[in-house]
């Protein structure tokens, strides 16, 4: 009985801390949008130093730029390429104001960081990680095949992040019909511009298939892992882009929201997150020195069992407020 409650004061005592720290990391992110749309609206921001607003400019930018491209296309101006700036910044500002877009690029930017941060550190491939090259090299045609795909997409990925760019092919499918809603309202409201919006529109749509995306494939390769698919919870042997999704999938939380649980503002999250997808203590331990070796987990936390954790999550807050 002594040994039992010895172990029910610890696991206790070591909830109360997580949920401090997941309310403070909760109270960080609802202040994330707001800054975003701050600093993203001040052409002075460069005094704060930070990489990521720029990153999250350029990419707005650039999806900008490529809708207004579609529209010069659909009415007839195919080589029109150099659009105004004023309307460049009109529709950033529409794609800004919506929250979950915000996020979106906002997470891509800190996933980019994450992985040239683990490529200097772990001397980690941004683009070919030992599980890729394992899926690559599996006798299956099919898992080949996929590997492959995926390789490609993310090598694309990593060219594109690196001048800041994002094909809007890459958006999740609720952030392009949400990007198509800020291109009509820049089409113009009369009978001509918004015949010239549903033509950009219908080609937008008409070229897009989120499975082929590099999310949309990453998505499919850990779901055809099966049981196999705790090996993408290891980021040194699935890479940052791997991990990312499968600690969402597993975890139950939006691929976006795991990302942030990588931050050094997030360690509650992260703890939980990989708790909840069923890795054990020590495994735990394991990421947390990839990501954060500065950093060991609460006294107690063994005694955390894999539904509390993600009980906890599902009550914390979720991304993008504001």
């Amino acid at each position: 009985m002594t040994d039992n409650s010895a172990q029910a004061i610890s696991a206790d005592a070591v909830s109360v801390v997580l949920r401090d720290e997941l309310a403070h990391g909760d109270a960080l992110i609802g202040t994330i949008s707001p800054i975003l749309r701050h600093l993203l609206a001040n052409d002075e921001h460069s005094v704060f130093g930070d990489e990521i607003i720029a990153r999250v400019r350029g990419m707005i930018s650039d999806v900008a730029r490529q809708l207004l491209d579609q529209l010069a296309a659909a009415a007839g101006n195919e080589d029109e390429r150099d659009h105004a700036p004023a309307r460049i910044h009109a529709l950033v500002d529409g794609l800004v104001a919506h929250a979950g877009f915000l996020g979106h690029i906002h997470a891509l930017a800190l996933e980019w960081q994450l992985t040239e941060r683990l490529q200097a550190r772990l001397a980690l491939d941004p683009v070919l990680s030992p599980l890729i090259q394992a899926l690559i090299a599996s006798s299956e045609p099919s898992v080949a095949s996929s590997g492959m795909s995926l390789l490609s997409s993310q090598a694309r990925w990593v060219q594109n992040q690196r001048r800041m760019q994002l094909p809007i092919a890459e958006l999740p499918g609720d952030l392009l019909h949400a990007a198509v809603l800020a291109m009509r309202g820049q089409a113009g409201m009369d009978e001509d511009g918004q015949v010239v919006a549903a033509g950009a529109e219908q080609a937008i749509r008409a070229s897009y298939d989120e499975g082929r995306s590099r999310l949309g494939l990453i998505a499919r390769m850990i779901t055809g892992m099966g049981g196999g698919a705790t090996a993408a919870l290891s980021i040194a042997h699935a890479g940052v882009a791997m991990f990312l999704s499968a600690l969402a999938m597993a975890s139950g939380q939006d691929r976006d929201m795991a990302v942030l649980a990588t931050n050094e503002g997030q360690l509650a999250r992260l703890a939980l997150a990989l708790r909840a997808a069923g890795l054990r203590p020590q495994a735990i331990e394991e990421q947390f020195v990839s990501l954060h070796p500065e950093v060991a987990l609460p006294p107690g936390f063994e005694q955390l069992g894999a539904d509390y954790a993600a009980a906890l999550l599902a009550r914390s807050a979720v991304y993008p407020v504001g």
